[in-house]
């Protein structure tokens, strides 16, 4: 398995998006925002999740 410049292991996954949003990854890529593609949708999942954990948090509501 691969890993990042820290060490973590980086796992595989495989989406389908619709091409608007590829070629969105690819212009953020090229504009020298993020290294890669998966740089920029890692990015994208972290904030995510950091956003839906900190408003479970807020509102006491608990999925597992």
């Amino acid at each position: 398995m691969p890993r990042s410049k820290s060490g973590v292991r980086m796992m595989l996954i495989s989406v389908h998006i619709p091409r608007r949003m590829l070629e969105g990854l690819d212009e953020l890529a090229k504009s020298g925002l993020f290294p890669s593609r998966s740089e920029a949708i890692r990015v994208a999942v972290r904030d995510l999740l950091t956003k839906e954990r900190e408003r479970r948090r807020g509102s006491g509501v608990r999925r597992e």
